[in-house]
């Protein structure tokens, strides 16, 4: 149970800011009246008719922008009443009187609502990949273009060309991070060099807890690149990777999908929306898995349920309630071991240990509320997830091979996790004005509470922890018998953060734009040792900064320099142990300097490119004159370049992908390794290409590239899995307007090839040739 406090505690918090929006709600006279326009469901509605009349005046018109954005100038008009009429197909029109004495610097928002019956269209041409603006990356709606950020988003369309599954499919597609192998059980990226399992958020909020997630409820994938700790807090050094979920809206829309290929794959996934009434919408996403693999052995069950729930009580405030039930079963699998410097020459799929005894599973439990409120010039976004996790893993897994490569080791271990989580974020939103300057001010803060209990046990062959086994005949059935060592874990550990927030997005004019924020937290973990009853604690005071700015010689073009700071505590991104003497460690600290280019061309095509240094610091290392204690010498440097393309360079030929090329070393040694060390799976050189082309209008293809340059497994820089190339295909028709077909070939030419690893001996096999086919209805 989450004790009575932390809700006293959110409720003050959302008091205390709703009383900041009152004090700070000066007008300021201007001569310019900007809006925007959105639907029901908040939506931004580009090309509605906006007119602005007077009797004594002629009349102003526009059309709202990309963003559902339009604006006024009022330069030489009189005080006075004045008329705003706002009319958008299939939508009822809204007129409004304004004052313009009255409007100070801040932005008004019209709500459109849905008019008389829905019907159905046929769109002929696809949206495409491309995503213009994000509320994520400044927790305010702002165009990609804008955000001095390197920023990825692979959206539904994508997602489903592809045939994505799993974030591992979603990054291979986004320069500068890959998947580690996750000990076959969880996500595992690596964002820029920095190694990371809790960098993930859904929604904007944390959800950090190790397992494989899935993305049948999903509108995107967001990839924040760099230090983002002014927005999510602690973490993020090398970037996050957010979840935006689907939400029920105001047209009805109905889908199934279902899927079978190569391997025993079987999956099937459906989407509801339906409108309730005109305050009310309801969406239902659901899917079930269960599938086979290329590996002997391999399966997976998995299952999830997501309803969500828009409700518009008044014209100035949204609700929105979404719970999320999702299982994942799986045999884990940790893949082959290495032999004289790279992988072993094992048979693709053969499985090192005992599937019997490798299984994981997770049971995830996600409620939210988020509710939104116009107060005056104020917009006030109040969002609450409560987060319960019950995970499980045991595994049985490959070591060392011996000089001939006749014999391999095993050993084996369980894990369990169960955590609680929750968040409140409260954000304050406030367009201003100061003379010729449009500020765009957000004051926030977060509260968040986390529980959690761990408990771990090696497994014992007749009291030995390794087993050798023949090379040739690695997988066994003989149970290894599991208990607790001496150092094996069995803690519970809560955590708390109390955190503040302000940033503000300056357009010094129509060329200038800067964007400034500092965020401090307080993050104080409790940390109790069940094996001896051991009380440790640590609190961090974080103050994260960040400071960017952005040059815009043409509308469509923006140059950009970034600076960003994000710490770590030394507890670590799960916290899984506190020790006498990391209980006394400082927070490691993140630094990043960035420079870069956005360019967005009239078809709806993004180019992007970013130079970046990113500095590790305050990492742990071993004294040298004492052996026996730990010093914060250790540090690591990344830098690179990144390049990336999305979008329609026709009507009927669409791009997504990039290159990165990366270069993560240690500077000085840290507990890891040795000074000079090169990161491990982090490959110098990326390159993603994927084509979608429209032969005809109900049939297309898809063709993808894959490249990645040779990298280390481990730190120690001892084993080096090769380069390799891969390439995708598919094949699109429709059969009737609600009716699609789709085949998705992975490995066309069935390369064999090393995608990732968890050491030096758990390397796992890029899959052979797979077909997977689709029919998706909608109705």
């Amino acid at each position: 149970m989450v004790p009575i406090t932390v809700f006293w505690q959110i409720a003050i918090n959302n008091i205390f800011l709703c009383i900041c929006c009152g004090l700070l709600s000066a007008q300021t006279p201007s001569s310019k009246l900007s809006g925007r326009v959105v639907d029901q469901t908040g939506a931004r509605l580009s090309g509605a008719q906006v007119a602005l009349t007077n009797p004594g005046r002629e009349a102003l018109t526009s059309k709202t922008d990309d963003l559902g954005n339009f604006e006024f100038s009022l330069a030489g008009y009189l005080a006075g009443s004045y008329q705003l009429r706002i009319e958008a197909d299939g939508f009822i029109a809204s007129t409004r009187t304004i004052r313009l004495q009255e409007i100070g610097g801040e932005m008004i928002e019209i709500t459109l609502a849905v008019t008389g019956p829905v019907h159905t269209i046929t769109v002929t041409e696809k949206a495409g990949y491309r995503t213009s603006a994000t509320t994520t990356a400044t927790k305010t709606a702002t165009e990609l273009l804008n955000i001095p950020q390197s920023i990825s988003v692979i959206n539904l369309e994508q997602m489903r060309d592809q045939g994505m599954m799993s974030m591992a499919d979603v990054v291979r597609y986004i320069p500068g991070i890959g998947m580690a192998q996750g000990e076959g059980h969880r996500d595992a990226p690596i964002l820029r060099g920095n190694a990371s399992t809790a960098d993930f958020f859904v929604n904007g909020v944390r959800d950090d807890v190790q397992y494989y997630r899935d993305l049948y409820n999903l509108e995107r994938v967001e990839a924040l690149k760099g230090p983002n700790a002014m927005m999510f807090g602690r973490g993020g050094g090398g970037g996050v990777l957010n979840r935006v979920t689907k939400e029920a809206g105001f047209t009805p829309f109905r889908e199934l999908t279902l899927q079978g290929g190569s391997f025993g794959n079987k999956r099937v996934m459906a989407d509801f929306d339906q409108p309730l009434n005109r305050i009310a919408a309801f969406r239902l996403n659901s899917m079930f898995e269960d599938s086979d693999s290329f590996r002997q052995y391999g399966n997976l069950r998995r299952y999830g349920v997501s309803p969500t729930l828009t409700l518009l009580p008044t014209q100035s405030t949204k609700v929105r309630l979404s719970y999320e039930f999702f299982h994942d079963g799986r045999v884990v699998d940790r893949g082959v071991p290495s032999y004289r410097g790279v992988p072993s020459t094992a048979e693709r799929s053969v499985f090192f240990g005992n599937p019997d005894q490798s299984r994981a599973h997770a049971d995830v439990h996600l409620g939210s509320a988020i509710v939104e409120q116009q107060l005056g010039g104020w917009n006030l976004r109040n969002q609450t997830l409560f987060g319960a996790y019950d995970k499980f893993y045991g595994n049985v897994l490959p070591g060392a091979v011996n000089g001939d490569q006749s014999l391999v080791s095993l050993s084996g271990y369980d894990n369990s996790t169960q955590r609680n989580n929750l968040f409140n974020q409260t954000d304050v939103v406030r367009n201003l004005k100061t003379g010729s300057m449009r500020h765009t001010l957000l004051i926030g803060a977060e509260l968040g509470r986390q529980t959690t209990d761990n408990f771990r046990n090696t497994g014992y062959f007749n009291n030995a922890t390794t087993l050798n086994v023949p090379f040739l005949n690695p997988t066994i059935f003989t149970p290894f018998q599991f208990r607790q060592s001496a150092t094996d874990a069995n803690n519970s550990v809560r955590n708390t953060v109390s955190a503040a927030y302000v940033q503000d997005q300056l357009e010094l004019s129509r060329y200038v734009q800067i964007v400034t924020g500092l965020r401090v937290d307080r993050f104080d973990l409790n940390f109790l040792n069940h094996r001896n009853d051991g009380r440790l604690r640590r609190v961090d005071n974080m103050v994260s900064p960040r400071a960017g700015v952005v040059i815009k010689p043409v509308t469509s073009v923006s140059l950009y320099g970034n600076y960003s700071v994000s710490f770590l505590p030394s507890a670590g991104d799960q916290f899984a142990s506190l020790t006498a003497s990391s209980q006394t460690l400082k927070p490691e600290k993140f630094t990043n300097y960035e420079i870069g280019a956005k360019w967005d061309l009239a078809r709806g095509l993004s180019l992007s490119s970013a130079v970046y240094l990113l500095d590790r610091t305050n990492t742990s290392a071993v004294d040298p004159n004492n052996p026996a204690l730990i010093v914060q010498t250790g540090t690591q440097r990344s830098k690179g370049l990144e390049l990336g393309f999305n979008g329609k360079l026709s009507k009927i030929w669409t791009i997504a992908g990039g290159y990165a090329r990366q270069d993560a070393v240690l500077r000085s040694a840290t507990t890891s390794g040795l000074a000079g060390a090169r990161v491990p799976q982090v490959p110098e050189h990326t390159f993603s290409l994927w084509n979608h082309y429209r032969i005809l209008p109900r049939l297309g293809a898809g063709l993808g590239l894959i490249h990645q340059a040779d990298m280390f497994a481990a730190i120690d820089n001892s084993v080096r899995l090769p380069a390799f190339t891969r390439v995708d295909a598919a094949v699109f028709y429709s059969l009737t307007e609600k009716l699609r077909m789709q085949a998705n070939l992975e490995n066309l030419f069935d390369a064999r090839y090393y995608a990732s690893a968890n050491g030096n001996n758990n390397i796992s096999p890029g899959a052979k040739r797979a077909i997977r086919i689709g029919l998706n209805v909608r109705f």
